[in-house]
């Protein structure tokens, strides 16, 4: 068992250096569990890039509602980041329910059917990024966490990340900005899949920034326990990719921020909560 949390860690190591870094913060004893999680999140957000057709993407999706929902199965303990995560969803009581929402909202990600609203991409933001830090904040501790500061925190988080990704969506034909704000900027959703930076797609681009920048400063109003601190420091980075958002000229060829500024800024947020 040691080590299929070892492959899990390698695995968000290497595709989620912002919740491997968080997770260095945690005690010792909780690092596996979390890696586990992220290496679950890891494995189903990137179906997408491994698939050519939509329905493979599903059975993959389906394999995964399988061994959660029938997690004695030789086949699923047979996979190291099912047999970890299986194992910490019995240790720390973790809500199945959760996880396969997860699941239901990465279906999304399998077709090219643009986020049709605000209001549909926030709900897609919940059951994902919301969904890993509750249940982090599980691992974590067990006592009930607030909800408000988990649902603001994770949608503030995956906002950003779809922006910071916005260049690499649009080059395969995906569309996460809601038309209804491309419609609000008359943007042309043929334009983003040119690579054309228009003006009307940048006003459309800022004022998701700026939806993010709210719900990230919703978020900020509430005291975080010490103890959760590591289910949420990825979210405190959500200021400092905002910042380099508006800072780049075209949205197509977007400047990321550097790794030691990373995690200099989760170093400084540690020691602030």
């Amino acid at each position: 068992m040691t080590d299929a949390f070892a492959h899990c860690e390698q695995i968000v190591r290497d595709a989620d250096k912002d919740r491997f870094l968080a997770t260095l913060y945690a005690p010792a004893n909780r690092r596996g569990p979390l890696f586990a999680l992220y290496a679950f999140n890891a494995e189903v957000a990137r179906v997408r890039d491994a698939i050519r057709q939509p329905m493979a993407g599903e059975i993959r999706l389906q394999w995964w509602r399988d061994a959660l929902e029938r997690p004695g199965s030789g086949e699923a303990r047979g996979n190291p980041i099912a047999s970890a995560l299986l194992d910490s969803v019995v240790r720390f009581q973790l809500p199945v329910r959760s996880l396969l929402d997860l699941l239901e909202a990465r279906s999304f990600d399998l077709y090219d059917d643009p986020m049709p609203t605000l209001a549909a991409l926030e709900a897609y933001a919940e059951k994902t990024s919301s969904t890993l830090i509750d249940l982090a904040a599980r691992i974590l501790d067990p006592a009930p966490t607030d909800p408000a500061p988990v649902r603001e925190a994770g949608v503030a988080y995956a906002l950003t990340g779809l922006l910071r990704a916005f260049p690499y969506h649009a080059a395969r034909g995906q569309l996460y900005v809601p038309l209804e704000l491309l419609e609000r900027h008359g943007a042309r959703p043929e334009d983003i899949f040119d690579g054309r930076a228009t003006p009307q797609i940048a006003a459309a681009l800022a004022e998701l920034r700026e939806v993010a920048q709210r719900h990230l400063a919703a978020y900020r109003q509430a005291e975080i326990a010490p103890v959760l601190a590591p289910a949420f420091l990825p979210a405190e980075l959500t200021g400092l990719y905002l910042k380099r958002l508006a800072g780049t000229a075209d949205p197509f060829r977007p400047r990321d921020v550097p790794a030691w500024r990373r995690q200099w800024a989760l170093w400084r947020a540690a020691r602030r909560m």
